[in-house]
């Protein structure tokens, strides 16, 4: 009767611990939830939305313009952020006169980036020229009057990238999957 009841606790003891290391391998290497705070990406992303983000991804190639980040902030990395990927290494980004401009080899004359993900009437305001170096990002925020992006602190460092952001679990009725 003993020996019975020393296997079943053993059997339960031997599920939790592949529970709790399968947790722990997920949650370091390739999922993180993330919690929006702020206005900043609204209207596609609002105070209270939980969100998953894959850290996997950024193992095996470099973020593109266009994907929503999650990242340390550069200057507290206990911070952590939520921003578009504006501007790549190696390009050239200014904000003037309301609009965005990418300069890079591909387009040494420049080009006016199309934002057809902004809510219709919203301008970049600032007056920012940034160069980036390899291993540099641009990012901004979505709801351009009240994010705390690029524009104010400057570039965003690779290594501060902590995934893309991939599946939106909460509220309910706005749960989707990210593809970029």
């Amino acid at each position: 009767m003993m020996k019975q009841f020393l296997l079943s606790v053993w059997e339960v003891i031997e599920v939790v611990a592949v529970a709790v290391v399968t947790v722990f391998v997920i949650r370091t290497y390739l999922v993180q939830p993330f919690l929006v705070s702020g206005a900043s990406m609204e209207p596609g992303f609002s105070t209270g939305d939980y969100l998953l983000i894959d850290e996997i991804s950024y193992r095996f190639r470099e973020p593109q313009r266009g994907e929503i980040v999650v990242f340390r902030y550069p200057e507290d990395p206990k911070i952590y952020y939520i921003k578009r990927v504006i501007g790549l290494p190696g390009e050239r980004v200014i904000v003037r006169d309301g609009f965005v401009t990418i300069y890079n080899d591909v387009s040494p004359e420049g080009f006016q980036l199309n934002e057809s993900y902004l809510t219709p009437g919203i301008r970049t305001i600032g007056n920012t020229d940034q160069a980036l170096a390899p291993g540099e990002y641009f990012v901004l925020g979505d709801n351009r009057n009240y994010s705390y992006d690029s524009r104010s602190w400057g570039i965003l460092p690779r290594e501060n990238v902590v995934g893309l952001v991939r599946v939106r679990l909460f509220p309910f009725t706005e749960a989707e999957a990210f593809t970029y």
